[in-house]
């Protein structure tokens, strides 16, 4: 990607950033702000490439506003910048708070979701009564003649930004689910960094099925959303000091902090570090998802004003009891869990024997006729893209069920390897096939404890059936030395022609379908075991989705 592509899409973050037309002396301040050393005359000439490409429109000589088709280029022209930007927009609201808490006036960051009924209203209610937010300030923006309610809430990285206004670095690292159990935090269960994902990470569990928050409201067990951050230790007393403060005013959520480099409900503290606990700003709303009620659910979306909220309860208690340290064994990233797999791999390709690591997925056995039916169809469409091996298998403890394995791209990984080649899962990503295809989703194996692809699959992401609009499906990449690449080149073509779904083989410093792979490597896309699988799920039929399950000798499968 070239420097001028990168200050084009600079641009239209600019644009999209604003409600009016803004003309190229404000685009060329701000574009110094963001490190871009640009006078208004070259301004214009990228400002009119926009024009031209449709990303961005003249408005008179109030300036230029960015297109419909400048807001997709800027979500999905640069997905692999995506992954760092998640990040810097975190960074961004932190610096943007400015709340006094003293004055109890300033910005602060909140998230916006839309609900449709008083009920719930009443369950969000319920939720911050019950402790579980981390504000009862909100603001209620109910519409004239439209069942529809726009909830903001206050976000917890106004925490962040009220400990760096006082001097202390707060770091977001992780989002995640936390299990509580009779009232008390256990451990964390899932999380993904804040730094390896174009996801904001608890909008990647935000889905139902991931969090359990009314059943903790009502038994004191269940999953609910969090964020992990870490201060520096010499901060913590005078943190803890502006914590009290905040949470005397209605700003709190804080469910523990560690003692300096001990480990905290899982997460390891590095050394001279502490770690901090906060409850997910979207607690209430996953409750009102939990409840069956129609949501959409929005994260960290804007700064505003502290005086335009107002509390919604006014009774607060602490659900939750005092946390144990260092009890619970630490929380490994999928990676990490899956190297000892991926060891294993030993499918040999001459023999075309051996094993490989699988996906297995359960649904209904009365639904198994349909389910394989679907997926020939599906494979038949589109032979490119859908692997077609898959072998069925018994649940262990249902016999009304049956699983579907199908091979996990990791597989491949392991063969490079049993073949004297470094092969590193880097991303699991959502591919949409346009020409050429462009990763829209990437969520790093090294910085997420959950399947990306499985997590794709709960968010119904996935248009792999659909006759209608661009197809969408699961896609891997991995990166390789470049010193191997050649032989890499012959292994992975004779696995595309046993029916291994290799999708596309990069350059060295190419952008590879949108990925990047580090310097000196190249890029290898490949498809997931899980597309046939996805096609089912669009089909209606219920699934039970296990990812990276097990080991399965290739020999034994069957094809479509």
């Amino acid at each position: 990607m070239s420097e001028s592509e990168h200050r084009m899409i600079e641009i239209l973050r600019i644009l999209n950033e604003q409600d009016k037309p803004i003309g190229s002396k404000l685009i060329a301040d701000e574009l110094n702000n963001k490190g871009y050393n640009l006078g208004e005359r070259a301004v214009r000439y990228h400002m009119q490439i926009l024009d031209e490409k449709g990303y961005s429109e003249r408005k008179g000589y109030s300036g230029r506003v960015i297109t419909a088709l400048g807001r997709e280029k800027l979500e999905k022209g640069l997905i692999y910048d995506q992954v760092d930007f998640i990040y810097s927009k975190f960074e961004e609201m932190i610096y943007l708070t400015d709340f006094n808490y003293i004055e109890q006036n300033g910005n602060v960051v909140v998230n916006t979701s839309t609900v449709y009924n008083e009920e719930s209203i009443n369950i969000i209610k319920n939720v911050i009564e019950s402790g579980f937010s981390v504000s009862p300030y909100v603001n209620l923006n109910r519409f004239k003649d439209e069942d529809k309610i726009e909830v903001t809430t206050l976000c917890g990285t106004t925490i962040d930004g009220v400990l760096l206004n006082e001097g202390i670095a707060s770091q977001p690292q992780y989002g995640g689910l936390l299990k509580i159990e009779d009232s008390k935090p256990i451990k964390f269960t899932e999380m993904i960094s804040y730094k390896k994902t174009s996801m904001t990470p608890l909008d990647a569990f935000s889905t139902a099925g991931f969090t359990s928050v009314l059943d903790v409201m009502d038994t004191g067990s269940g999953i609910i959303p969090a964020n992990f951050r870490l201060i520096p230790g010499i901060g913590k007393n005078k943190a803890i000091d502006i914590l009290k403060k905040l949470d005397k005013i209605g700003i709190g959520g804080v469910i523990a902090i560690s003692d300096e480099g001990k480990d905290i409900l899982g997460i390891p503290v590095p050394e001279g570090m502490v770690g901090m606990v906060i409850v997910g700003g979207i607690t209430p709303f996953c409750a009102v998802q939990e409840a069956g009620q129609n949501i959409d659910i929005k994260i960290a979306e804007e700064i505003m004003g502290f005086n335009t909220l107002s509390p919604l309860a006014s009774k607060i208690k602490n659900s939750l009891k005092p946390i144990e340290h260092d009890v619970q064994p630490k929380i490994s990233f999928l990676l990490s869990k899956t190297w000892n797999l991926i060891q294993q791999v030993n499918f040999n390709i001459e023999t075309r024997k051996g094993d490989i690591i699988s996906n297995v997925s359960y649904i209904d056995r009365d639904d198994l006729d349909k389910a394989l039916e679907i997926m020939e169809e599906t494979y038949n469409s589109n032979p490119k893209y859908i692997n077609p091996y898959y072998k069925l298998i018994d649940h262990p403890n249902d016999d009304g069920k049956v699983g579907i394995a199908t091979i996990c791209s990791l597989s491949m990984d392991g063969i490079l390897i049993d073949n004297g080649i470094m092969s590193t899962p880097k991303y699991g990503g959502l591919l949409e096939l346009t020409e050429p295809p462009l990763f829209i989703e990437l969520i790093s194996y090294s910085g997420s404890t959950e399947d990306p692809h499985k997590i794709f699959l709960s968010k119904d992401m996935t248009s792999i059936t659909k006759n209608t609009g661009t197809q969408k499906i699961l896609a891997s990449f991995k990166e390789i030395p470049y010193i191997s690449r050649d032989y890499s080149v012959h292994l992975l073509e004779i696995l595309r022609n046993i029916g291994f779904s290799i999708y596309k083989i990069g350059k060295p410093r190419e952008l590879t379908y949108n990925a990047k792979a580090d310097n000196y490597n190249f890029g290898v896309v490949t498809g997931s075991g899980l597309n046939s699988i996805s096609a089912i799920k669009e089909k209606g039929i219920d699934v039970e989705v296990k990812a990276i399950e097990k080991l399965l000798p290739f020999e034994k499968m069957d094809r479509l």
